[in-house]
């Protein structure tokens, strides 16, 4: 990995063509995460791997981990990108699934709760403002400890949990209320 990461600093294409391979799943998974949808998603994965080619030489492995450096990239892009358009309604009929192929009624009827649940879960997500849904995103959907969350967003762990807290708090009065009601 190091070899690589020394390779694709140095300018090579092939070495880079592997990192990209190598992360792409983990910045579209984060992309996607936080802006609900597929497309934008696939948007910022192009302009992340952009950046990080053009700013290949300012990543230092004695100041962090490569992954907090594209989560950093990926959250700030997302940051970006959602300021540029602020208002965007997402579809989520892509991520149900497609309940003509269950025959078995009682396995029919509890996808279908899931995937009202999953629906209603995700809108409230996204309904979130960016500070909270960026946290949320990067514990609970890529797993990133409270001091990794710090140093992605650059803020103080405090802030990182009182963020979090806050988050998690409006999820929960959110989910209390009806699907449509906000």
């Amino acid at each position: 990995m190091v070899d690589l990461v020394e390779k694709w600093q140095a300018g090579s294409e092939q070495a880079f063509e592997a990192f990209f391979h190598q992360h792409k799943n983990l910045v579209f998974k984060t992309a996607y995460a936080i802006t609900g949808d597929h497309k934008e998603a696939e948007d910022i994965l192009q302009e992340v791997f952009v950046k990080v080619w053009n700013s290949r030489k300012s990543f230092d492995a004695a100041r962090g981990k490569l992954t907090t450096w594209l989560y950093r990239i990926t959250a700030n892009q997302c940051i970006s990108n959602h300021r540029k358009k602020k208002t965007k309604s997402t579809s989520l009929e892509a991520e149900l699934v497609n309940i003509n192929s269950i025959d078995n009624p009682q396995i029919l009827e509890e996808t279908v709760i899931q995937n009202l649940e999953h629906k209603k879960l995700m809108q409230t997500i996204r309904t979130m403002n960016e500070i909270h849904r960026t946290v949320l995103v990067l514990r609970y959907f890529n797993e990133l400890s409270y001091n990794e969350i710090s140093e992605v967003l650059g803020i103080p762990l405090g802030t990182v949990k009182s963020r979090l807290n806050d988050a998690i708090t409006i999820l929960r009065n959110r989910l209390k209320e009806p699907l449509k009601k906000w």
